[in-house]
């Protein structure tokens, strides 16, 4: 039973410590879609998408009204577009047809992003998949709301390195068809290591093939809870440290689990998964690296950094477990850099490097997230960090991922703004060493022996 003070607490997290439920995102599949023929397979993809999500974001606004909580975003996934498309697809350009597709029926139901532009090719790429992922740049130049996932690698399976290799070629190509934006269209393309089925949040969403037909998943918020929360505490010892990230995140948690209890209902589509995430805005005090400092760092990326990114990251996951029955996607601690006024302040005082932040990921929820490189960094570099990146992710087995965004036009101590929960960043530099030889070997890195269970 909910009492008055937790109501008190709940509310006082939603006004003053920017607690919100970051995004409802409903998973569709397409797999009933799928016709050899393209513009058959254009029209029933509008047609589902359209029908199922109609009633999406008027449903999420419902819920922020009669409950008081705020509900940044309403998202779609679907299936991995590179299988819905094969059988009908013969050329990239025809996959940028159903690209538009998804963007007219986003725009239709009014979510701000749908995801699944997507191939799982962690252990070869068949020629559709290949077609999509070529495709990638011109999809994301013409859309607005599409965002591309490619997963290139997994603990079961090793990494492919010949897509780690085309997908630094398309970051690049990317980057170039979208100049005009600062080179916005690498924001909406990421690539994983182990990327989970059931991932409510941009740009890596899709609906998973071992999914239900739909499925409402939710992504909750809420660093800003957690800083204040450890502001009370300050001096205190590592267990009341733990404690108290443990509850905050139980209780952050609960108002997800009621959101999406709430959303399946009223939609009358099954519940999926909590995704109990800390996921930082640009705005003031809704930050993970003012977490870190909170806990003692002078700024993130001092010594230290990596081990109390560590403990808030496992803390969070042992609060949020015991406040919901599912709870999957990603959870823990996002650290991407413009979407983190902390972690743009670390950069810019240059506690910050991503050789920092790539040991960071190592004990993250995701990976090399939102940080903006030179316009002029050659794809086989862009490859090289991508490879390191899934390599953290397929030994340890966990979910890593790459969003890097070289700014056209842009050099190291400048600045790009994208606007909105994109937030702004300052240009990084990257290791000018080359790595050419390297990721220009064919074929895959093998699985490592930890692996082999069967």
């Amino acid at each position: 039973m909910i009492n008055l003070y937790e109501v008190k607490e709940t509310n006082q997290m939603i006004e003053q410590d920017n607690l919100d439920v970051r995004t409802i995102t409903l998973g569709i599949s397409l797999m009933d879609c799928i016709d050899s023929d393209l513009e058959r397979l254009n029209q029933k993809i509008y047609d589902k998408i359209t029908t199922v999500a109609k009633d999406l974001v008027k449903t999420g606004k419902e819920i922020e009204c009669d409950y008081g909580i705020p509900i940044v975003n309403k998202r779609i996934s679907v299936t991995p577009i590179a299988i819905v498309g094969e059988a009908a697809c013969k050329k990239p350009e025809d996959y940028v047809t159903l690209a538009e597709t998804l963007d007219r029926a986003a725009k239709e139901v009014g979510v701000n992003f749908i995801g699944g532009y997507s191939a799982l090719v962690s252990k070869g790429m068949t020629k559709g998949e290949e077609n999509l992922i070529r495709s990638i740049p011109e999809a994301l130049a013409k859309t607005e709301r599409v965002c591309s996932s490619i997963n290139v690698g997994s603990t079961k399976t090793g990494l492919n390195m010949d897509a780690v290799r085309l997908m630094g070629e398309m970051v690049v190509k990317t980057a170039e068809y979208t100049k005009e934006q600062d080179s916005l269209g690498c924001a909406k393309l990421v690539v994983f290591c182990n990327a989970p089925d059931d991932n409510p949040f941009m740009a890596g969403a899709f609906h998973g093939v071992t999914e239900a037909d739909a499925i409402i998943n939710v992504g909750v918020s809420g660093p800003g809870v957690v800083k204040h929360a450890l502001s009370k505490v300050r001096g205190e010892s590592f267990e009341v440290l733990c404690e108290t990230i443990k509850k905050t995140a139980f209780k952050v948690t609960r108002v997800g689990q009621l959101v999406a209890q709430e959303a399946s209902r009223r939609l009358g589509i099954p519940f999926g998964i909590i995704d109990l995430s800390l996921a930082p805005t640009p705005a003031i005090g809704d930050s993970v690296a003012e977490i870190l400092e909170e806990i003692g760092l002078e700024r993130a990326g001092a010594p230290g950094t990596t081990a109390a990114l560590a403990l808030l990251n496992d803390q969070v996951k042992k609060g949020g477990v015991m406040a919901s029955s599912y709870v999957g996607g990603l959870s823990g601690a996002f650290i991407p850099v413009s979407e983190d006024q902390g972690m743009i302040d670390a950069v810019k005082a240059g506690a910050l490097t991503i050789e920092k932040l790539e040991a960071m990921t190592c004990v993250c929820s995701v990976g090399l997230d939102m940080i903006a490189i030179p316009g002029d960094t050659k794809a086989s570099t862009i490859s090289g960090i991508i490879a390191d990146e899934m390599a953290i992710g397929m030994i340890n087995q966990k979910t890593t991922a790459v969003r890097l965004i070289p700014v056209i036009g842009k050099g190291v101590g400048e600045t790009v703004e994208f606007g909105g929960l994109l937030g702004y960043a300052p240009i990084m530099p990257v290791n000018q060493f080359s790595c050419e030889a390297f990721v220009s070997r064919r074929g895959r890195i093998p699985a490592p022996i930890h692996s082999f269970k069967n």
